[in-house]
Formats: C-alpha cells, structure tokens, sequence
C-alpha cells in the first residue's frame, strides 16, 4: 500500500491531452526548467491574463522542519 499523500493545497484533476501537445509542453517546460504541471499552470494563467483575468498565486506551503518548541 502506497504512503498517504500530504496535502498541497492543489487541486487535482486528470487532463486528456493530444500527444503532440504533451510533447511541446514537455520541451516548453524543460526550456523552463520547470515540470509539465507547471508549465501548463503557466501557460493557463497567461491565457487568462491575456482576458482581463488575473488570478493570484497561493501562497507555498513552508517546506523543511517545523520550529523547535520548549
């Protein structure tokens, strides 16, 4: 049995794409330097930004140890 996944505060959803559009975005997204789910978070928000909607980013959750407490 799997681990339980942490929260992330993302949605998750399965996205059928055509191949070839996987494909640019995987070369797009390695341009980047970033993965495939964040290249098409990118480019979802300069769609809509180019609409007149602008969406603002969520705050990252903290990564690392939580603080020492006495």
């Amino acid at each position: 049995m799997a681990p339980p996944k942490k929260p992330t505060g993302k949605k998750a959803f399965a996205l059928r794409v055509d191949p070839a559009l996987h494909d640019a975005i995987e070369r797009l997204a390695a341009q980047e330097l970033r993965s495939v789910n964040a290249e098409i978070e990118m480019l979802l928000r300069e769609a809509l930004a180019r609409r007149g909607i602008t969406v603002p980013v969520s705050a990252r959750p903290r990564r690392g140890r939580p603080p020492k407490t006495d």
